[in-house]
């Protein structure tokens, strides 16, 4: 980020960008360039490579810059984060991808994680290396995923796995819901319902 404009906040470089000062719309940019980067790397177990990712990211980013209204929206930095996440999880669904799961690692779908940002907990993706595991443990490995990823593809509602899937890159039902344009209970009773099955399909 420019040193120059180091002191002003987001939204007084939004402001002056709006008033004439286009070389803004750069600065903004490159200082949330590192965020696109971190939801790129997170959104890569849902089936992607992650420099397509980041250029989803980057529009989704510019949109926010776009459309940000300092009277109605929250901070930016929240703004943007959701035009990031929004940006990149359509463009994943747009492209009719085909979720897959690390086939060489064991997955566990159903582990809960505290402490996430909005003070909900997530279905955990916890990724345990296989390392240490003989060749055919790791066959088997294989096949329980392909297997559960086959259940949970015909036991869970569309709705169901898209939660399911957004809280495997770490958000929580909060961010979720303004993701996925749907409101907050909503979308919690339908991760709560996900992971409810998926404990069953593994059980």
């Amino acid at each position: 980020m420019d040193h120059s404009y180091s002191e002003y906040t987001d939204e007084e470089l939004i402001m002056n960008m709006r008033e004439g000062d286009n070389k803004l719309v750069d600065v903004i940019m490159d200082k949330y360039k590192d965020m696109v980067r971190m939801k790129a790397r997170s959104m890569y177990i849902l089936g992607a490579e992650p420099e397509d990712l980041i250029q989803e990211g980057m529009i989704g980013l510019f949109k926010a810059v776009r459309d940000y209204d300092t009277g109605r929206d929250a901070s930016f930095a929240t703004f943007a984060s959701l035009c990031v996440s929004r940006q990149m999880y359509n463009a994943l669904q747009s492209a009719g991808r085909q979720k897959h799961m690390p086939l060489n690692t064991y997955v566990s779908l159903y582990g809960e994680r505290d402490g996430d940002s909005d003070g909900s907990s997530a279905v955990a993706v916890d990724v345990v290396s296989t390392t240490d595991i003989n060749p055919e443990q790791m066959i088997i490995d294989k096949e329980n995923v392909e297997a559960l990823e086959k259940a949970i593809e015909e036991n869970l509602s569309r709705k169901e796995k898209q939660v399911l899937e957004l809280s495997m890159t770490g958000m929580g039902y909060v961010e979720i819901a303004k993701v996925l344009g749907i409101d907050e209970k909503s979308t919690d009773n339908a991760l709560q319902r996900a992971r409810s099955k998926v404990k069953k399909l593994i059980f």
